[in-house]
């Protein structure tokens, strides 16, 4: 067999509903199938998606197209570090075992690679869908464009612009890997925040605006909207701490000035700070903090009115528990009710709206 052009990295674990889809859509890509390679690497999942991968795995037609790896549970940065060093192609692009992708995915990353020589990776459009498959959300970039760490402005633009490079949207050349090395097992999720964080500081990343992977929601996503489950977003909050730690140490290397590495994280801290009020015995004093914080760090140039409004909410962070708080605040967001704020006034973001959103129809 020549040279691969391209890996597909395929990580999973328990996903027995999905896995098959992920990894057809993988060979049903309009690329050469002569120029890729499929890894599944299986994170010791205990229901029957292993025997789908073999499966499918030992199928006369794609037998050697698929490598099955199988290995004991230790997430997604023990699953990466199994995969990566089995892969040959000079792009390696990452697939979630619960996503999948639009058939012209590699082709459209390949050429952008070809097109971009310089770039360290490519990232895209996708669709939120049910977890039944039906698309709910149409989420794309506003125009082609590339995104690095060169300024405090482009970095602003590249922490909103990862949700284009996360784990299923994301193709990276394989130096990156090389000098990223191995993740840290403790990111049992959100393995790829250092591969992306990596590129984007080492040639930065081009973000095509078509809609090429598909990211499912379900009941099994880490990172999901809305969660209200304590053990949960206690995984979150930890991996979140050892993230905003690890990247302090990790960018620096990669040539990156510390105020852009608290760009880079701030988003973080103001997630483990609310959960901090909500459930690290902080209460509504740590709740007015995050709050105030992600006002200051979020919005610039308000009106009086807004101002206004933001005071009001500041009060609310101090009477109410956060809990109830955060329900408030929550139930304000999903009715969509800042229009009727913008009466009062308004502020405007201190991130670009780079993005736009299509909603198609309401999750379940």
């Amino acid at each position: 067999m020549t040279k691969p052009r391209v890996s597909v990295l395929i990580n999973t674990f328990n996903h027995e509903r999905y896995i098959e889809h992920a990894i057809v859509s993988a060979i049903e890509q309009d690329f050469p199938a002569a120029d890729t390679e499929i890894i599944a690497v299986d994170d010791g999942s205990t229901d029957s998606t292993p025997a789908i991968i073999h499966k499918l795995a030992s199928h006369s037609e794609f037998a050697s197209r698929i490598r099955f790896i199988r290995k004991e549970n230790g997430g997604q940065a023990s699953a990466f570090n199994v995969g990566i060093p089995e892969t040959h192609a000079e792009l390696v692009a990452f697939l979630d075992g619960d996503d999948w992708w639009a058939k012209e995915k590699l082709s459209a990353v390949v050429e952008a690679f070809s097109k971009n020589p310089d770039v360290a990776a490519v990232g895209h459009g996708f669709f939120d869908t049910l977890s039944n498959g039906e698309p709910s959300e149409l989420v794309v970039p506003r125009t082609v464009c590339h995104v690095g760490l060169k300024g405090l402005e482009e970095t602003r633009t590249a922490t909103v612009a990862k949700c284009f490079l996360a784990t299923s949207k994301l193709t990276v050349r394989r130096r990156i890997l090389q000098r990223l090395g191995r993740i840290p097992e403790q990111l049992r999720f959100c393995a790829d925040e250092p591969i992306m964080d990596a590129a984007l500081a080492l040639g930065g990343a081009i973000l095509l605006d078509r809609p090429l992977a598909y990211y499912r929601y379900h009941g099994g996503n880490m990172f999901g909207f809305g969660s209200t489950d304590p053990v949960r977003n206690r995984k979150r909050y930890d991996v979140q701490v050892f993230l905003i730690k690890f990247l302090r140490e990790m960018l620096p290397e990669f040539g990156v000035t510390p105020d852009r590495i608290e760009l880079m994280v701030q988003r973080y801290q103001l997630d483990t700070d609310r959960f901090e009020a909500l459930y690290g015995g902080g209460g509504r004093r740590q709740a007015f903090r995050a709050e105030s914080r992600y006002f200051r760090q979020e919005y610039k140039n308000a009106s009086a009115g807004y101002l206004l409004f933001k005071a009001a909410v500041a009060a609310l962070t101090l009477i109410l528990p956060p809990a109830r708080f955060y329900q408030v605040r929550d139930w304000y967001g999903k009715r969509n009710l800042r229009r009727i704020r913008q009466t009062i006034g308004d502020a405007e973001p201190m991130f670009p709206e780079m993005y736009k959103r299509v909603r198609l129809l309401d999750r379940n």
